[in-house]
């Protein structure tokens, strides 16, 4: 069964495609002014792992653009690809177009040693505004421009037993966690046997979670400062403790379906039914408790471009080319696409085929989905606005010291205390 999962690391935290040609991620020497030995213009895209897609996008970008010569630098080593790039950027060199998932895109603002992409996607006649899923590009600016482009996302999704449900009124734009475990435990203990809310995982797991749909209430990148000596995270931590206790949570293992609620991440359309309709027959979307700006986007290869590039139009277009259709219809990227008209083809298929009962989940199951079911996911998809650049070793700081805290063995003001000195120590490295 899938747990209650944690996506480590946004770089890390999530399911990222990345990629490339053979090679490592040095940075390419580039001869006669950023021209290959064939004469064509060198744009470097640097990458932290390897992939068929990427390998696929730099095949049919080339062919399409004979002038220039996409080269794909990559690493299987996340510290490597990490540091090498880091250095390389803030010395004035590096690669033209590079993953940023994992890397300080703040202190890279604050250094303008990225490329604002807003005017460019404005001006380019190749791109159908209108089709991109622009409440995923509106959610990634910063600071009023653009940044960074995803080749893809996902979206962090809290589902629910819709049967159970019917039995209780929820209204989940506006609970707060005490509400939850209130009704979570009315709901568990009214059956034959006894249900949890959440089952499988320790409470600092939840905790990171919280964190994350939160981030911006706890840290402040910009201005390197973080408030988890706040009374808000002291709440939070008090909040899941009791939810523990109450045994409205459980850390012990439970079958599919035997659960009230999971969080998981919804990859494709496909998951629309697979991923919801494995726990439920009649699962239904929620919003988690206190979150207010709604579904968490969780992006794939998210890229920008150097603002010191030398090659800074022939770099947008192979961000523009990863917007295209073409691109964005193939099988190898992951992820919902960046194309509305693709996400609602591959919904729309999928409906086709449930309607005539065609479709089958991946135990051979028939599901039984309405098109009210369809039309919400639909609208899910084209509102989803919560994003935030989470630093993945913040999170697994909060797991680590948080851990003694549920155990019994500190204090939580002492761990607040401990989390606030580690976390500030680190945004001001």
């Amino acid at each position: 069964m899938r747990k209650f999962q944690w996506i480590l690391c946004i770089g890390m935290l999530i399911t990222i495609t990345t990629a490339c040609r053979s090679g490592g991620s040095e940075e390419v020497e580039r001869k006669g002014g950023n021209a290959s030995g064939e004469g064509k213009t060198v744009v470097t895209l640097s990458l932290q792992r390897s992939s068929a897609f990427f390998q696929a996008v730099e095949r049919k970008f080339e062919e399409k653009n004979s002038g220039i010569d996409l080269q794909i630098q990559s690493t299987e080593d996340y510290e490597k690809y990490q540091k090498t790039t880091n250095t390389a950027l803030l010395a004035g060199r590096g690669p033209d177009i590079f993953e940023i998932s994992s890397l300080p895109i703040d202190d890279y603002m604050s250094k303008k040693l990225l490329l604002n992409l807003d005017e460019l996607m404005k001006q380019d006649a190749t791109l159908n505004k209108s089709e991109l899923q622009m409440n995923i590009i509106d959610a990634l600016k910063m600071n009023g421009g653009l940044y960074s482009i995803p080749s893809g996302f996902n979206l962090r999704a809290f589902v629910g037993d819709g049967d159970l449900l019917q039995k209780t009124n929820v209204d989940d734009k506006n609970w707060t966690w005490k509400q939850f475990a209130e009704i979570s435990k009315k709901m568990g203990e009214s059956g034959k046997e006894r249900r949890y809310a959440l089952a499988n995982d320790p409470p600092e797991i939840l905790l990171q979670e919280m964190i994350v749909d939160k981030y911006a209430d706890f840290v402040d990148q910009t201005a390197k400062k973080a408030k988890f000596d706040s009374p808000l995270f002291l709440e939070a931590m008090q909040q899941i403790k009791s939810m523990y206790d109450n045994k409205v949570m459980t850390t012990e293992p439970a079958d599919v379906g035997k659960q009230m609620f999971y969080s998981t991440v919804l990859q494709s359309p496909a998951d629309v039914i697979n991923g919801l309709h494995q726990f439920y027959s009649n699962p239904k979307l929620l919003q988690k408790p206190e979150q207010k700006s709604g579904t968490r986007i969780v992006t794939t290869s998210q890229l920008a471009i150097q603002a010191k590039s030398p090659v800074k139009e022939e770099a947008w277009k192979v961000i523009a080319f990863l917007l295209s259709e073409e691109i964005q219809s193939m099988q190898e990227r992951e992820g919902f696409s960046m194309l509305k008209s693709v996400n609602e083809k591959q919904l729309n298929d999928i409906q086709e085929q449930v309607k005539k009962g065609t479709y089958k989940l991946p135990d051979g199951k028939i599901p039984k989905v309405s098109d009210e079911e369809f039309t919400k996911f639909k609208q899910l998809l084209s509102t989803a606005d919560n994003y935030s650049m989470v630093k993945g070793s913040i999170i697994s700081i909060i797991g680590d010291e948080a851990r003694s805290f549920f155990s019994g063995q500190k204090p939580a003001e002492e761990v607040a205390k401990l989390i606030q000195s580690r976390v500030t120590t680190l945004l001001n490295e």
